[in-house]
């Protein structure tokens, strides 16, 4: 199903989109498997409270997200994952949605079109499973946000 170069997501998003779009299966895999090495590990802050972190239970390898809101005017959304080394896959969307999403404020990750895991093309690519898996941390990512902006947490 053909979208248009990503109009209705984020610039740094719809980049991301374009450039896995732009590129044969092969190389969407190889630039899948440099966003898994380029997720940081968590800071010291988040490492030492895990507990706050989500497990999203969609992904093959244990994965767990969690996402700060700054409630403050204009404030943005940070995110952290934790995902292991072994899992190159779950890493690199983790790594996509982190690049995608940085520096966003709660409306505009509201805003993301869940179908993001599908427009990067890498359906044949990678099971069905790993596409939800994506999907799951964009779920939780957005439920986060919405209720930290909320002041519900």
């Amino acid at each position: 199903m053909a979208h248009d170069q990503g109009g209705d997501l984020p610039p740094q998003l719809a980049g991301i989109v374009e450039d896995f779009q732009a590129m044969s299966e092969p190389d969407r895999l190889q630039l899948l498997l440099e966003f898994s090495r380029n997720l940081p590990d968590l800071p010291a802050h988040v490492a030492a409270h895990r507990d706050v972190m989500e497990p999203v239970a969609e992904c093959q390898s244990p994965l767990f997200v969690l996402a700060t809101v700054d409630r403050r005017p204009g404030g943005t959304v940070k995110l952290y994952f934790d995902a292991p080394q072994e899992a190159p896959t779950t890493r690199g969307f983790a790594g996509i949605l982190r690049e995608g999403l940085a520096g966003l404020t709660p409306d505009e990750i509201l805003a993301v079109p869940d179908d993001v895991p599908n427009r990067l093309g890498l359906a044949r690519a990678v099971s069905p499973l790993r596409l939800n898996g994506m999907s799951g941390m964009l779920h939780r990512i957005k439920r986060q946000v919405r209720d930290k902006a909320a002041g519900q947490v």
